[in-house]
């Protein structure tokens, strides 16, 4: 008997995929995000929840708050992407986490204290949307100077398996959370988890950081676009990402609306739902772990299509337990899709020209909120819930199937393998 010999090959394989954890600093900054995304999903639900609490069940009202938080991602993430490349990103991620903290517990006592209004979320939502703006890009761009061009791979993986965990975790905590004490609690509970961000954040060597030189003076976000167009496979990938963004990656709007209004459930059983996606997702990301190169355009388009489809069924299922089953694998479907096409747009672009060609995917893939949540509430308001849901679905499938027959084999890739770099990537098939 040899067991090392047959032991070796896992042990091999999960010592190679958690690899980013040997930096002290990174170690840090997963453990804080692994408690502040959990606060964050326990959030998202509770407002959801609170939205339609506070407007009878509103779809409209739940689209507006949705589109309020991610206007800011639209309009000032590019300018974001901008601060991160000029300032000390710890900085900023500290002080974008000390005002999301600030605005959770402000909500969050104004609910507890029986204050909350519908228009004082959507205040509040705009103004955790404009945080975000600038901590999203500074966030992203932070994991390779945590851990160095190596192992920023690694890290993007690790990282989309962090935020899937917490996606697990956060729904399903807040539908209990809910249901025994009320939405404002949780709330103030997300307001505290920032706190754990904060102290990782400043806890780090500043030393040990691989921090790049500072751009030029006058590096512009139009050079990036200029880039863009004289790549065709970056365009036509982009086009699909905006396009299942647009009519797909709805979910946290659709979910709560499926709860309430389809399945007739409650908190918990919303929890259930986001919990369900959230766990193929979380599969998805250590799959991830595992890819190696830049992904042809094949891949993406045939994860695209199977979350159309997916996503269409999900629409069209009968009862909560068939939901919570297809839920699944459109959560691995959603997230491995969005990975898939973030690693081919970072690794075929010039590194030159990679924050601002990436600052241009994360604004199509989050800036498409507002956008798709007017499509959501005006499908939801004339053809019901369900619409939403398969209508979406079956648009990007039928997108995924144009760029499929639109594609004529990959273009040129651009530089030399060794010169590609991934940044970090948290795609996913909703938008918190």
């Amino acid at each position: 008997m040899t067991p090392a010999v047959t032991e070796g090959p896992t042990r091999r394989l999960l010592t190679g995929s958690l690899r980013s954890l040997t930096v002290r600093n990174f170690r840090l900054f997963a453990a804080g995000q692994v408690v502040s995304a959990t606060g964050t999903w326990m959030m998202v639900v509770a407002q959801d929840w609170l939205v339609l609490d506070l407007s009878g069940g509103s779809g409209t009202a739940l689209a507006t708050v949705t589109a309020l938080q991610f206007t800011p991602m639209l309009l000032l993430t590019l300018y974001g992407g901008r601060l991160a490349d000029r300032h000390d990103k710890r900085a900023l991620l500290t002080g974008a986490n000390v005002v999301s903290g600030v605005l959770a517990l402000a909500l969050g006592l104004l609910v507890v204290s029986g204050a909350a209004r519908l228009w004082q979320v959507c205040v509040f939502a705009a103004a955790l949307g404009v945080a975000n703006a600038v901590e999203v890009p500074a966030r992203l761009s932070f994991i390779a100077e945590l851990v160095g061009p190596d192992l920023v791979p690694n890290a993007s993986a690790l990282s989309g398996a962090y935020f899937n965990i917490a996606r697990v975790l956060g729904p399903s905590l807040a539908g209990l959370l809910i249901a025994a004490t009320g939405t404002g609690t949780v709330m103030l509970l997300n307001a505290v988890s920032y706190a754990a961000t904060v102290a990782g954040l400043r806890a780090m060597r500043p030393g040990q950081l691989h921090r790049p030189p500072r751009p030029a003076a006058d590096a512009r976000v139009m050079e990036g676009l200029a880039e863009l167009r004289s790549r065709p496979d970056l365009v036509a990938t982009l086009a699909l990402v905006a396009a299942v963004a647009l009519f797909g990656l709805n979910l946290q709007l659709t979910l709560p609306l499926m709860a309430r209004t389809v399945f007739r459930t409650d908190a918990a059983s919303f929890g259930l739902l986001t919990a369900a996606l959230a766990a193929g997702s979380l599969l998805a990301a250590f799959a991830g772990t595992l890819r190696r190169g830049r992904p042809p355009a094949r891949l993406v388009t045939g994860w695209a299509c199977a979350f159309g489809a997916l996503a269409a069924a999900t629409g069209w299922a009968p009862n909560l337990p068939t939901a919570l089953v297809l839920l699944v694998p459109t959560g691995f479907a959603s997230l491995y899709f969005a990975q898939a096409a973030n690693h081919r747009v970072q690794l075929g672009s010039d590194p030159a020209h990679r924050g601002r060609v990436m600052a241009v995917y994360t604004l199509i893939l989050q800036g498409t909120a507002p956008l798709g949540a007017l499509f959501v509430g005006t499908v939801t308001h004339y053809l019901g819930t369900r619409s939403a849901l398969w209508a979406g679905g079956l648009i990007s499938l039928a997108a995924a199937l144009v760029a499929a027959a639109a594609d004529r084999g990959d273009a040129p890739a651009g530089p030399p393998p060794a010169t590609r770099t991934p940044a970090h990537t948290t795609g996913t098939g909703s938008r918190p």
